[in-house]
């Protein structure tokens, strides 16, 4: 049965509440509180739809006499978890609409539905979650509720991990990302994005109970949520940091502002990228030049006669390296989306060829060549690099490089801390996000890196064609930028580090196992209890 109107519109503000909390648009700021408060909105909602109401009378649920029919159905509480997922993921996502219509050429309504079927598609994963949650402990009044909002972190842990990771994964604004601030944030470098959104799901479940809870079982709630908020305060305390200095790197990072529409036209934005990167990576004194992704817009043997050759005569030097966003390959062997490493003492330049690609940016998934056709999208099928590839070393630093929303899988630049002893020191994000226009797409990318700063202690380079081109330290603080939409050229120091976080180390073993294997072993467990509750 359909839901009534107001917890629909309520739970859809709360989605709209949750994209905002990731970048605040305008300032680009997170807001962690936002983030739990609005999920609890829908926890709220999942609560009455469940046939429950907090009042708290025992520590158990209690039946609330005033239920709707749709109340009692699992597919209430799917169709509230759909759209608040949904809303929120459109509120999110939405500049994908100037990257398909703007620069693509895609008609507008079209651009349109393909954003909120793309919304709706990922949205069934929160709507299946909700689902589940509800067939645990409908059966079963009497779960604590307590033990309710481990259910629910559960469940929702692995919509979040299933939209990360199922057909290429698009984990982008998940809730993790609105606590690269905040008391969670010190869960980071134990538990990684996707336990702090746990944490956070837990804590969101927990806060409704809090309004009409006796006086008694209020403050004890009260303080659970404090205790569990406060601990990654004092592990920081107590444990300043897990990794060292490995010495520091002065770099210039460029920020051409080459305009999406005219960067791979020849005699517009192709002679004008040349013109300048060339020029800034031929006068950059600087130990590392960090040009970014695709800043020179040609295959090598495209470029204009000595372009090339002066470039690594330049970087032959004993002083200096560079790292270059660039187009490899060719017809035969296929072509990659790559960074260009050049340094002294080089028998050939190193490269490093994008992993992760971009869905209809970067390849084509099947049956999906027409939709591609419909837009005018340059260079739109690459060649995936390697998971784990060689890092550049350079002045006692091992540099990890990463292509655009690479940053976005810390799972798979987890691979590289295998062996602690030859785990990067510096991480560096060569994007381009000017596909998006001047949208709060920046500003979230920005909360990406920070967070993969935080859970590796590493610092994170980013050289972006229009922002956001900041340096971050391994306290995921920015602390140089350039303002975004402008042209120049960013110098300061960073500095390494070496030692691996605990998070650095398990997921480098084990990828996200561990976080799926706990979630299923908590549905388990809430499975078992339910069918007791019902023999």
């Amino acid at each position: 049965m359909r839901a009534p109107p107001l917890p629909t519109l309520s739970v859809l503000l709360a989605g709209l509440a949750q994209a905002v909390a990731v970048a605040v648009p305008g300032s680009g700021q997170p807001l962690w509180w936002l983030q739990i408060l609005s999920l609890s909105v829908l926890a709220w909602q999942l609560r009455r739809c469940a046939g429950t109401v907090p009042s708290w009378s025992s520590s158990t649920w209690s039946e609330s006499p005033r239920r709707a029919p749709w109340q009692s159905d699992w597919r209430g509480a799917a169709w509230l978890g759909w759209v608040f997922a949904t809303a929120w993921l459109c509120g999110t996502f939405w500049w994908l609409f100037i990257s398909m219509h703007t620069y693509g050429g895609l008609a507008a309504p079209l651009a349109v539905l393909a954003v909120l079927a793309l919304a709706a598609a990922l949205a069934l994963y929160y709507a299946a979650a909700c689902a589940i949650f509800f067939k645990l402990f409908s059966t079963n009044p009497g779960t604590r509720w307590s033990w309710a909002a481990i259910i629910f972190s559960a469940t929702w842990t692995l919509a979040e991990l299933a939209r990360g990771r199922w057909f290429t994964g698009f984990p982008w604004g998940a809730g993790g990302y609105a606590h690269t601030q905040g008391p969670l944030a010190g869960y980071a470098p134990w538990v990684g994005v996707y336990g702090i959104g746990a944490v956070a799901a837990w804590a969101a479940f927990m806060l409704p109970g809090l309004v009409s809870s006796p006086k008694g079982r209020l403050r004890r709630a009260a303080g659970l949520i404090v205790v569990v908020l406060v601990v990654p305060l004092g592990a920081r305390w107590l444990i300043p940091s897990f990794t060292h200095s490995s010495g520091h790197l002065d770099v210039a990072l460029l920020q051409g502002n080459i305009p999406q529409d005219q960067k791979f036209q020849p005699g517009t934005g192709v002679n004008d990228a040349l013109r300048w990167y060339g020029a800034a990576l031929m006068d950059s004194r600087a130990a590392l030049t960090v040009a970014p992704e695709t800043a020179l817009p040609l295959l090598p043997r495209q470029l204009p006669p000595g372009y090339w050759e002066d470039l690594q005569a330049r970087y032959r030097g004993p002083e200096r390296a560079a790292l270059i966003g660039i187009p490899l390959g060719n017809a035969r062997d296929g072509y990659t989306n790559s960074v260009v490493g050049l340094k002294p003492g080089q028998t050939e330049v190193q490269r490093y060829d994008k992993h992760h690609l971009v869905p209809f940016g970067e390849f084509i998934p099947p049956f999906f060549q027409w939709f591609l056709d419909l837009m005018n999208i340059p260079l739109g099928e690459f060649r995936r690099g390697a998971l784990a590839q060689p890092l550049f070393d350079w002045r006692g630093q091992r540099l990890a490089p990463n292509i655009c929303y690479e940053d976005l899988f810390g799972e798979e630049l987890g691979a590289r801390f295998a062996d602690p002893q030859r785990a990067p020191t510096i991480m560096v994000n060569l994007s381009n996000i000017a596909w998006f226009g001047d949208s709060v797409a920046i500003d979230q990318h920005l909360q990406i890196s920070r967070m993969r700063a935080l859970e590796f202690q590493r610092p994170m380079l980013r050289a972006t064609n229009t922002g956001a081109t900041v340096i971050i330290d391994h306290r995921g603080r920015v602390v140089a930028s350039l303002p975004r939409l402008t042209r120049g050229s960013l110098e300061g120091t960073v500095e390494g580090r070496s030692g691996n976080t605990p998070y650095a180390s398990w997921v480098a073993l084990l990828g996200l196992w561990p976080l799926w294997a706990l979630a299923l072993a908590v549905l388990v467990v809430a499975a078992s209890l339910a069918r007791r509750a019902r023999d």
